[in-house]
């Protein structure tokens, strides 16, 4: 670990979370944004998650080649077109989900906060249970306990009963449930302008500035085509 110079601010990252649900677009736009926000993510990619960014861009995800695997991840669009956004990296900082002694693991780690995003009901039920069967769900329940923001951005449908009252149960210890739920008035043409809505809400929710999609005015038919 370097030591923090006098003068210089510590280093406090947002904890960006991937769990194996449907969705891997939606961590790209979120990882995108607080990067270009001069965000620090501290990065948790489970093993589930790596089936489904093989099975949703063709990316084998590796411990080894993690900067490699994750820049080509990030600079695809939602369409899965390679070289769509520029992606510098220099911000983040990888953990393996099976090190339970890494860093979010501990409450003292300085964070500000977590964002699981896409999260798979298994991993909020997982979170929810406080199982801590890996370093997501782990650093999921030390952010809880020490009062930071969680972001969980359930992805899933139909939803049951019993994952329904899990995200009761994480809104009751101060989790905020952002379902992954586009909207249309934003005027989206494209589908990564549906993603990048979903991502907009998850970091609105964490109270990071973006500028992803267009805000509702309170203007009928702002988000109409004029072509």
């Amino acid at each position: 670990m370097n030591p923090v110079k006098p003068g210089e601010t510590p280093r406090a990252p947002w904890i960006v979370g991937v769990s194996g649900a449907s969705g891997t677009p939606y961590a790209a736009a979120v990882l995108r944004a607080l990067l270009a926000a001069g965000e620090s993510v501290d990065l948790v990619v489970s093993r589930a998650s790596r089936l489904t960014l093989l099975d949703e861009t063709g990316i084998a995800f590796r411990d080894a080649h993690w900067e490699d695997d994750l820049r080509e991840w990030l600079t695809r669009g939602a369409d899965g077109k390679p070289g769509t956004f520029e992606a510098d990296i220099e911000g983040v900082r990888y953990w393996n989900a099976g090190d339970l002694a890494a860093g979010p693991s501990s409450g003292s780690y300085p964070t500000k906060g977590m964002l699981i995003v896409p999260a798979s009901t298994a991993c909020v039920a997982g979170v929810a249970l406080g199982l801590s069967k890996d370093l997501l769900q782990r650093a999921a329940s030390v952010t809880l306990k020490e009062g930071r923001a969680l972001v969980v951005a359930v992805r899933e449908t139909p939803l049951n009963g019993q994952t329904l009252r899990h995200l009761v149960t994480l809104d009751d210890a101060g989790a905020t449930v952002v379902p992954a739920s586009p909207a249309f008035y934003a005027g989206a043409t494209h589908i990564q302008d549906l993603v990048d809505f979903v991502a907009g809400r998850v970091l609105d929710a964490a109270g990071v500035e973006h500028r992803l999609y267009r805000r509702w005015k309170g203007e009928l038919g702002g988000g109409a085509r004029t072509d």
